[in-house]
């Protein structure tokens, strides 16, 4: 796209004191000719004034100047060829145009947008155009870009030289306090408790906390260390606290604010897990949660599970639920036995129960669900409680194989993997161990010395 800018400048007559303008294209007054050229063919001539080109252009003032080693003539006047790319014509009439702009051409209405001032950008420090470059610089700093053309900035910028650096400065690397600070802030908001119109700038908070934190093709922005972490757990232990607190009158919970607010925390709850655990930290919310599981899963299943915002945070609750006890399956926490066991007690009949109310509820006779329990939820529970089954004494595993075999929800936990693996291990015990018991009486006879 060309430019429509008035293509006229202004120079004081100094005998006669007036004003006298070079309009562009001005034949009558004109004692240049511009021809710019394409490899393609192209060859368009402007009508221009020496006066104005040698000013603001060193390019036209070389070769112009009477030390230039040949001049070539065209219409009765000098001639000065610009070559450049059938892509750059464009750039080259708007940047041609632009010598001729009386003002400051730093005005954004003379850059028609961020790709055309970079083209322009690129043709003023080519020309060598001191003003015009300072133009250019000024209004791609100033302005917004979107993300194609912040790409093509990325690409074209580092090449130009230092005179178009301060383009760069919003995509800097940032120093660790600066991003320290910012972390902090946006945690301390990320867990709080603001008004529900503010909901979206929450998420979007815990959203780009995560972000901060994954490894993908770069690396994490922030590292935490101890004292950062210190303030991780105090923000999301308070957010347990709170939880605990609406769990004790959670059967006369009433109010519909204060449901909502509970279904926030448990929410938040759900989103710290993943803070915690791409931070390492997770033992101490799973030693808390497993403490107080007991009073979790009877305060749950007690509740007045007619209520949608109850059921609400019932499905949050087994979200959590879900994300400890996968922690404690796949060896992110460790636990003794009798507490692992102790969870597989209490959670599975709680998360037997929770399916089928949940699910009921999840979609109504209209079709659009009051809330959305995600099916992957339901599987890490399953996934998780059959490997903490899996991991127990085969003893325990009996009882409560025993217990899910005599009940009529069989299909959910499906626990058909851990009842095949120990029909498998009971059977070949026996051998197994008789072998066992053979490799240590021939290990201890070989290091038992002979007798003189």
């Amino acid at each position: 796209m060309l430019l429509l800018v008035p293509g006229a400048s202004m120079d004081i007559d100094p005998d006669k004191e007036v004003a006298v303008p070079y309009i562009i294209g001005d034949r009558s007054t004109s004692d240049v000719v511009v021809r710019i050229r394409t490899e393609e063919g192209r060859d368009d001539w402007f009508y221009c004034h020496s006066h104005v080109l040698i000013k603001k252009c060193k390019y036209f003032a070389d070769r112009l100047s009477e030390s230039w080693p040949t001049c070539q003539i065209l219409d009765s006047r000098s001639c000065v060829e610009v070559y450049c790319q059938d892509s750059e014509f464009n750039h080259h009439v708007n940047a041609l145009r632009l010598l001729y702009v009386v003002a400051d051409s730093s005005v954004p209405e003379n850059w028609n947008g961020v790709k055309n001032a970079l083209g322009i950008l690129q043709v003023s420090i080519k020309l060598g155009c001191p003003e015009m470059v300072r133009g250019c610089v000024d209004y791609l700093e100033a302005v917004s870009w979107e993300e194609a053309e912040e790409e093509e900035i990325l690409r074209i910028i580092p090449g130009l030289g230092p005179e178009a650096e301060p383009i760069l400065a919003r995509l800097q690397p940032v120093d660790a306090t600066s991003i320290r600070g910012i972390f902090l802030s946006t945690l301390h908001f990320a867990t709080s408790s603001p008004t529900p119109d503010m909901s979206d700038l929450k998420s979007s908070a815990q959203e780009q906390l995560e972000y901060m934190l994954t490894e993908d093709d770069d690396p994490p922005l922030l590292i935490a260390d101890d004292e950062l972490k210190v303030e991780v757990r105090k923000s999301i232990n308070c957010l347990l606290t709170s939880f605990y607190g609406y769990l004790e009158d959670l059967g006369q919970l009433l109010d519909i604010d204060k449901t909502r607010e509970l279904l926030s925390v448990v929410s938040d709850l759900s989103w710290s897990c993943q803070i915690l655990t791409k931070l390492e930290i997770m033992r101490e919310f799973v030693n808390s949660w497993v403490e107080k599981s007991e009073s979790i899963t009877n305060r749950v299943t007690d509740a007045n599970l007619n209520n949608v915002d109850m059921l609400a945070i019932m499905a949050k609750v087994m979200e959590v639920g879900g994300k400890v006890l996968e922690a404690i399956a796949y060896g992110t926490v460790i636990l003794p036995t009798a507490k692992r066991l102790h969870m597989v007690k209490l959670w599975l009949p709680c998360v037997r129960l929770s399916k089928p109310l949940i699910s009921s509820w999840s979609v109504d006779v209209e079709g659009s669900p009051p809330f959305k329990v995600d099916n992957e939820i339901w599987q890490s529970l399953e996934s998780s409680l059959v490997s903490m089954v899996l991991a127990l004494p085969s003893g325990d595993q009996a009882e409560i194989l025993t217990q899910w075999l005599g009940t009529h929800h069989i299909q959910y936990p499906d626990l058909t993997e851990a009842f095949e693996v120990w029909c498998y291990r009971s059977k070949v015990a026996k051998r197994r161990l008789t072998l066992l018991g053979k490799m240590r009486c021939m290990s201890n006879s070989s290091e038992t010395p002979p007798r003189n």
